[in-house]
Parts: C-alpha cells; structure tokens; sequence
C-alpha cells in the first residue's frame, strides 16, 4: 500500500491522513504574509507529534493530542498566533510570565513573520512538554468565579417567547446553561439591529431544540 505524502517547508513529509483539508481552506484563505507562517508551525508540530489530531474549533485551527487541545494556530488581518493550551502549566519562565500578564495561552501572539517565531528548537521543546502534560492527563484549571453571574430574562425576549409558545416551552425545558448561552449572546449586542438579527437567529435554533453552540458539539 502506498501512502500520499506531503512535504511542508523543509520539514519531514506528512501522510495526508494526518492532514485535515479545513486546515488547507483556512491557510489558503489567509493573508499571504501568514501562508508560510501557518505552514510551517504546522509542520513543524506534526514532526514533533506525529499522532496530533487536526481539530477546527470556533473556526479556528486546533491540535489535539491524547484527547485534549494541546496548541492552537490563528491568523488575522496583520498577525498571527500560536497558543500552547497549557502554557501557565508549562515550565518556561516567559510562557509563564506572558499568562500572568494576560495572554491566556502564552506569548506568541503577534507573528508576523517567520522571523518572530522563536528558534524549531525552542518549539519542539514546547510542543514536548505539552504533549507530556496531555498523555500525563494534566487538566488546565478553569477559574471558577466567586458567585454564578445571573443573566435575568430581558422584558422584550420574554414577549417574544410569549408570541411564540412552542418554542417558548422547548426554552423553558432545557438546562440553565442552554438558557444563559442564548441571553449573553442577545443582551450582548451593541446595536439594536444586531440584537433583532440575534433574536431571530436564536428563535430558529430553540424551536429545533439546539443550544447556542449546537455547531461546535461534537
């Protein structure tokens, strides 16, 4: 049997098996400046963890290992990101420093070129220790906050779901969870266009029983 290779930069080939064609959409549709970036780390991770599961999640490129997310590669408009899941777990004084500062998942935020990237070496040793904190079951420590945030059911919604019984009673019977998602995302809106467009949206999704982020769930 043979097996379809792909070489990325000058990085050992990988079997196209490994490689999820959202990842190859996402690249392509990048700025140019961020192509080689997003190819390269790419590869890079896939020789140093050559079972990594390439994941898209919230529309952006995830790599999982051993059942967890282990790092995480976005690009925009003038830069790009490479997030180790893990960082503040991880023994690396400036990944470490960078958490504490803010940058949730390390300090590799804003490359714009190959030349901001720390050194392959370097990375491998990231990547390494990521991995070991996966297949070690190492679980990253969500803050959990003092008191739940109550998000009360705004007057124009409830007239809303009162015009509409049938998805009013699917609403009423799911979790608080499922509840809160949809009131954040409608509360949340800047404008009253988009609060209305959120509404619509949401009263479609309710009455077919799906949460707020019903695309995402596996």
């Amino acid at each position: 049997m043979f097996h379809i290779c792909i070489i990325l930069n000058d990085l050992k080939p990988i079997k196209m098996s490994k490689l999820n064609p959202q990842f190859d959409d996402y690249i392509a549709g990048s700025a140019d400046f961020a192509k080689p970036i997003l190819t390269h780390l790419r590869g890079l991770i896939h020789e140093t963890c050559p079972d990594v599961e390439e994941i898209m999640k919230w529309g952006i490129p995830h790599f999982d290992y051993k059942g967890d997310m282990m790092c995480i590669l976005a690009a925009y408009k003038k830069h790009c990101s490479f997030s180790l899941y893990k960082a503040e777990l991880m023994t690396d004084e400036k990944l470490i420093e960078s958490v504490k500062a803010g940058q949730k998942m390390g300090y590799m935020d804003k490359i714009k070129s190959l030349s901001d990237l720390p050194s392959n070496e370097t990375l491998v040793v990231y990547i390494k220790e990521a991995m070991a904190l996966n297949e070690n079951g190492v679980k990253k420590v969500k803050p959990v906050a003092a008191e739940p945030k109550i998000i009360e059911l705004p007057d124009y919604f409830s007239e809303i779901l009162d015009a509409h019984p049938s998805t009013k009673e699917i609403f009423e019977s799911k979790s608080p969870s499922f509840r809160k998602d949809y009131l954040v995302w409608i509360t949340g809106a800047k404008t009253e266009a988009t609060r209305q467009k959120r509404i619509e949206q949401s009263l479609e999704w309710i009455a077919q029983g799906k949460g707020r982020f019903w695309q995402y769930e596996k």
